[in-house]
């Protein structure tokens, strides 16, 4: 939401890109908007406080940021003096499979960074970290407190995630998974013209539904469809983005190849069977 003090950038998404250009020429593109915003602020006399985005943006429809979108972004906010802010509630933890957290992808150390949801694998229990100057800061007086805070309950089942996590090498098997199910959507992309996009990394996936591939128009009204049938099918998965129209597809950290291949089984199936 867009107020005095909140400013709202872009989603900064490949596909539907305002140029034509490299995946960098487009991230450029984005992050001047943020350089542009900035400078409008100095211009007011005001400057950033802090930037705060979702490392890969779910609920916009499952966007891969482009790579240098958030290095370049960061550094505008930090030259203003402000702080960066990562929300790893629904991607961190190794979901992206190469590394435990989704910024590491793009090469940049946030100042903050949210977590929550698999941190405590169905234990409600969230979690923040920041630099070691940002919390010194708080030494000074000011007192900080919270009621559940520290909750040693909580603390055993986000450490039982962290060590089942290394123990059972479930990085790599996001990754694994996650290839081949990315690999087995672009066959079905090839196959079934409805199929805009498809984009993934690790057990972070979604499917782009769209009336025309040149148009790129969006099929919200398909994509519910075609999440409906493969619930009839016994595969939950919903959709997202502002037109729901893209399917989002998260599997549990545990996802094993004969889950894979029922899910790719699930969604040719959904997909023929509303196009009959």
């Amino acid at each position: 939401m867009t107020s005095p003090f909140t400013h709202e950038l872009r989603i900064p998404e490949v596909y539907r890109a305002p140029i034509e250009g490299t995946p960098e020429d487009i991230a450029r593109n984005y992050a001047n908007e943020a350089g542009s915003l900035i400078s409008g602020l100095a211009s007011e006399g005001h400057t950033p406080a802090a930037f705060i985005a979702k490392t890969i943006p779910s609920v916009a429809g499952q966007i891969f940021l482009p790579p240098g979108y958030l290095k370049e972004v960061y550094a505008h906010v930090r030259r203003a003096g402000g702080v960066v802010i990562a929300d790893e509630v629904q991607v961190g933890f190794g979901r992206v499979g190469s590394s435990m957290w989704a910024f590491e992808e793009h090469g940049v150390v946030p100042d903050i960074v949210t977590m929550g949801k698999p941190i405590g694998n169905g234990h409600p229990l969230a979690a923040v970290a920041v630099r070691r100057e940002i919390a010194e800061a708080f030494v000074n007086g000011m007192e900080y407190f919270n009621t559940s805070g520290g909750n040693p309950v909580s603390c055993a089942a986000g450490l039982a995630v962290l060590e089942t996590l290394e123990q059972e090498n479930l990085l790599a098997n996001a990754s694994e998974q996650g290839a081949y199910l990315l690999e087995g959507m672009r066959d079905f992309q090839a196959k079934y013209p409805a199929i805009g996009d498809v984009r993934g990394r690790g057990l972070f996936l979604g499917i782009e539904i769209v009336r025309d591939r040149s148009t790129k128009e969006h099929a919200g009204d398909f994509a519910s469809k075609f999440s409906n049938r493969a619930k009839e099918l016994g595969v939950l998965m919903g959709t997202d983005g502002p037109y729901e129209n893209v399917i989002k597809l998260r599997p549990s950290m545990i996802f094993k190849r004969e889950h894979a291949d029922l899910l790719l089984q699930v969604l040719d199936r959904s997909m023929a069977d509303i196009l009959q």
